[in-house]
């Protein structure tokens, strides 16, 4: 039986109307980098600051870490904006799938290449920040980032839970899936409700591909 759910937090359980990657690649472009759109793409559901880090890397040197705080920063103003103007809200049938997965005894767990600040500003906004979720882990938690499996880890030590085979994981792109298939999660489930399509998470190894996170309760024989 399924003990815990992680399930990442943009694209999988927040429609955020992609702001992340906007203000991740204008970011970069303002501090001097040229990222193209599978640049971007390689670097969905990663630690930010390594993001910005690989696409501000040159073939002669990596950027300075005061260019990457810099940009960081920039990337972290740029996506309050892009919230205030366009305010993210729980995707479709996702805050009733978490009530009804913690209804049957199965905790849930968001994870994040977000850190802390952003994460708890993100989740204020669409309600989520008192008694909806049993754990929110960030990258900032963490030794590092996906496809590190250490934030799934982290969240089954936040939430008790001791074998690996009693997790799922579910997230919208290849590193969310590549982070559940290293820490051996029982299930990894890619959704289709980001910006990659079946054809590019199907390339990844993975138990189930899913219309959405509100599938997940069907998914294990639970009432939605």
């Amino acid at each position: 039986m399924i003990e815990l759910a992680v399930l990442d937090i943009a694209g999988t359980t927040v429609e955020e109307h992609g702001a992340v990657y906007v203000a991740l690649e204008e970011a970069v472009r303002a501090a001097g980098g040229r990222p193209g759109r599978q640049d971007v793409e390689r670097w969905m559901g990663a630690d930010k600051r390594e993001a910005i880090t690989a696409m501000l890397t040159t073939p002669e040197a990596a950027p300075p870490p005061e260019t990457v705080e810099s940009a960081f920063a920039d990337f972290r103003d740029r996506l309050r904006r892009a919230y205030a103007e366009r305010r993210p809200s729980p995707l479709p049938g996702v805050p009733e799938a978490i009530a009804a997965l913690r209804a049957a005894g199965v905790k849930v767990a968001l994870t994040t290449g977000f850190d802390r600040e952003v994460t708890a500003g993100l989740l204020a906004e669409v309600g989520w920040d008192d008694g909806v979720l049993d754990a929110v882990v960030c990258v900032d938690d963490v030794a590092a980032g996906r496809p590190a499996p250490y934030m799934i880890f982290r969240a089954m030590e936040a939430t008790g839970v001791r074998d690996v085979a009693r997790v799922l994981t579910a997230g919208d792109t290849v590193r969310d899936l590549e982070a559940g298939t290293n820490a051996g999660a029982a299930i990894v489930a890619g959704v289709l409700t980001g910006g990659l399509d079946a054809s590019a998470l199907g390339a990844v190894r993975h138990t189930h591909l899913l219309p959405s996170v509100a599938a997940i309760p069907a998914l294990l024989g639970l009432p939605g």
